[in-house]
This record gives structure tokens, sequence and C-alpha cells, in this order.
């Protein structure tokens, strides 16, 4: 710890330490004289006294009474004291020989004793036998706590300039905490970049002057051990809180990482442990992805940044691919330029990079034609882009006469039928005859593939009709966010 920061905390203990012994002298003095005077005054200008302030009441050093006091006088000034306290029934004191006897009833053993006190004190008195009963409380007598709430009463009255001032301190640390909080989020704003960053920031303004604001509080209402006992708990309370919510504090703090690295954005098509889906928003807890099939799954911001991300719209462009298997009498090499002259023609399909259509395999029924193609995933969907090409390819290639054979077993129960070469291909030239020559190109797109567009406009619109699951801003920056 560095010698400045050692020795402010020394002078501010000796500061709070000092404080402390004023204070208890200060309220001795305050009560020696509010009970004095009632000791020393005469029987028909004291009030009656409570029984709380009969224990507290302190005992005269001296009381005078002639310069020789003669032992009918100490009795008689005895008894008229004891009768102005009213703490006693039909008191009486003998004096023989400056030995005090008190005979009579006290209303609680305190009073017994301030009297036995008193008649010690008193000028020339040898020795004290207090002879007095006490009175049994009754089951029904309430003047002990009517006694008590007169004396919280009278405190409060007192407290009242503290209690005020100290709210006024409340108050003024509400202000300052607003504007710490707006000040540091304007700066974390342009310093950071980032939303939770700067309302981390702004937190973090706000927690200091929370804690001065109420310590000084709690000093000008006299709280001053609540007080210290608060501030130096606050580290120990924060150790508890975080091993407590560990796991909220994990989230937490990924989702801090989250919003600094940013591996996606709101709107993006992603696949994190094994959910594909349009995320949504991220908060301070976890990631709300939106399925392709509509459903909303929020996942934990601490189980996004240990798992594998795969961000499908951070390059827009994405490859497809899929495998035709024609037979080997067929052109492989007819096969290739008419599937490549497909993809080059289909609006969705980029020509850069290059679709490439490459022999892959043989098997037993065949061989596999494979081709891949790029399209640009942020406009067009690759489900639909699949389907619309290969339903011209499979319609280009049934028209140019290429077989695709597949793996299946034909069983004829009646036999196959033998055909002549000659009448076969006779037959084949009557079928060229009576179909037509030119048949019509397929269409691009059909009603039933709904279009060449991604699902991204539907997946807005069920979510513009789904309700919220976490409330809370999103700590992603909307580019092309599903809103």
């Amino acid at each position: 710890m560095p010698q400045r920061l050692r020795t402010c905390l020394a002078a501010a203990s000796l500061v709070v330490l000092l404080g402390l012994i004023v204070n208890s002298v200060t309220e001795e003095a305050v009560a020696q004289q509010a009970v004095s005077p009632a000791a020393q005054a005469s029987p028909s200008s004291s009030p009656p006294a409570t029984e709380v302030e009969a224990a507290a009441a302190p005992v005269p050093a001296k009381v005078d009474v002639q310069p020789i006091a003669e032992d009918v006088d100490i009795a008689d000034r005895l008894e008229r004291i004891l009768t102005a306290t009213k703490w006693f029934t039909n008191p009486q004191a003998l004096v023989e020989e400056g030995v005090v006897f008190l005979d009579g009833e006290a209303n609680r053993e305190s009073s017994k004793e301030w009297a036995t006190k008193l008649a010690g004190s008193t000028q020339d008195v040898v020795a004290v036998v207090n002879r007095m009963t006490v009175a049994e409380r009754s089951a029904w007598d309430f003047s002990p706590a009517w006694d008590q709430l007169r004396v919280m009463g009278r405190s409060a009255v007192q407290s009242l300039p503290a209690i005020i001032i100290s709210l006024f301190v409340l108050l003024l640390t509400f202000f300052a905490t607003i504007f710490a909080t707006r000040s540091a989020r304007r700066l974390g704003t342009r310093r950071f970049q980032n939303a939770l960053l700067s309302e981390v920031a702004a937190r973090a303004a706000a927690v200091p002057v929370i804690i001065l604001g109420l310590y000084l509080a709690m000093r000008v209402s006299g709280l001053t051990q609540i007080a210290a006992t608060v501030l130096g708990g606050t580290g120990l309370i924060g150790i508890i809180i975080g091993i407590a919510f560990r796991d909220i504090a994990e989230n937490f703090l990924a989702s801090i990482l989250i919003s600094m690295q940013r591996p996606f954005q709101a709107g993006d098509l992603v696949t994190i442990a094994d959910h594909q889906g349009f995320v949504q928003k991220v908060t301070t807890r976890g990631t709300i992805i939106v399925t392709l099939d509509g459903n909303h799954v929020q996942i934990p911001n601490a189980t996004i940044y240990k798992s594998i991300i795969r961000n499908h719209s951070a390059n827009p462009n994405g490859r497809l691919d899929f495998i035709i298997r024609i037979g080997y009498d067929d052109s492989m090499e007819r096969t290739q330029e008419i599937v490549l002259k497909v993809l080059r023609e289909h609006p969705a399909v980029l020509t850069d990079p290059e679709p490439l259509i490459l022999v892959e395999a043989l098997t037993p029924t065949g061989v596999n034609i494979h081709a891949y193609f790029w399209i640009n995933g942020r406009d067009f969907s690759g489900l639909k882009v699949r389907s619309a090409t290969l339903r011209q390819i499979i319609a280009k290639l049934n028209e140019a006469g290429i077989t695709m054979p597949d793996s299946r077993e034909i069983i004829f129960p009646l036999g196959v039928p033998l055909i002549e070469p000659d009448k076969a291909e006779a037959q084949r030239m009557e079928r060229q005859r009576e179909e037509p020559t030119t048949e019509p190109a397929p269409p691009v797109v059909t009603r039933s593939e709904g279009g060449l567009r991604n699902e991204r406009e539907e997946i807005r619109e069920q979510v513009r009709n789904s309700r919220e699951l976490e409330p809370g801003s999103n700590l992603l920056k909307e580019t092309t966010a599903v809103e």
C-alpha cells in the first residue's frame, strides 16, 4: 500500500475517533445539566420525575443544610426531598447520631438505591440504613412503556435537524449519481463505441457516489458505527455476491467480450451449439436467435463465448453443391456442358467465382457428377436456389436423352419384353416425329419454390408478431437486424 494512502487512512481514522469521543462527552454533559437542577429544586417548583429518570439521575455531591447540621434538620431535609421526587409513598427519615434510617415504600429498586445515595451524600451523615420496601408493580401498569415512548419522542424531536440534513444529503447524492451516470455514459459512448461498455462505465461511476453519499448521511444522522461498517464491508459484500452469482457474472463478462469482439451482428445468420438462426439481440445474460422455423432460442453468453460460431452472413457469398449420377453409356463431357450452361444462365448463381462441374466418383450404377456454384446468401435462399437449379438441370438432361440411374432393383413379374434392334430404332424415330422438336425452357423459378429470396423477411415478420423474451437494450448494432 502506498505511503500516501496509508497516511490518508490513518488521518481519517483519527478524525472519526475524535468525533466519537467529543460526541460522547457532549451527551454526558447535557445529561448532567438536565438532571442536576431537578435534584436541587424545591418541592413546590419541581415537576414529577419519571421512573426512567430515577434510574439515570445522579446523586448530588453534597447537600448543604447548615454549617453544623442537627439530626432533626437532616431528617426534615431528606423527607422533603424524597417527597418532592414523587418516587416514594409516605417517606420517613429518622436520624440518630448521624445515622439515617429511611422508611416508606419506593416505586422501584432504582429509586430505593437513589435514596440511599442521597442520604449518604448529605452533610454530617455517618451511615445510612435503608428500610424501604419496593412496591409490587401491577400487571396492567403501562407507565414504563409510556415513559419509554416519551423518551423516544424527545430523542426523535432532538434528532429532527440531523435527519433533515441527512435527507438533504441523500437528495444531493441522488442528483450527483444521475450526473455521474450520464457523464460516464456519454464519455463511454465516445470512447468505446459500445453500448454495453458505456453502460458498465456509467454504473461503475455511480457506485462510489452512492457509497459516499450514504456514508455522509449516516455520519450526519449520528450512525457513525453503521457508516464505518458499510464503508468497510463493501469489498467483502462484493466478494460474497461474486461467489453466489458466479454464473450471472460469467454471462455478464461474456456479454462484454462478445460486444467488444463482435463475432456476429444483429440480423446475421449463424450456427451456434447446433442451433441455426438469425441473431435478434444480445443482452447481459444471453443471446436470442430466431431459427428458420420461427422458434426463439436463448443461448447463455458464456456458452456462446466457449462454442464454435459459424457465421453465414459474414461473407455474403456462399457455395452450394449437388451430385448427379449418369449412366456409363452417357457422355460425361456433354453432361458437364449442360449443367454448366444452366448454372451460368441462372440469375441467382454468381459468375465469379465460376461454377465447377467435376467428375467425382464411379459407382456400381453410374458416374457421379458433382456441381459447385456460388450464390449471394444475403439476398437469396440456398434451399430455393438449389431446388430451382436441380429442376432445370434434370429437365435439360432428360431433353438431351441422358439417363440418371439409381441403385434400386426393379422386378418384372411378367418378364422383360425383347425388341429387335431395327424395330427399336424405328420406334424411336417414330416418337421423335410425333414429339415437337423444341420444348419450352423450364422456368427459372416456380410458384411452389416461393421465389429465390432468402427467409430473412419471413423471419422478421415472425419476430414482429412474437413477444419479447427478455427485456433490455440490444448490445449489438443493427445493420441488417431481424427486428
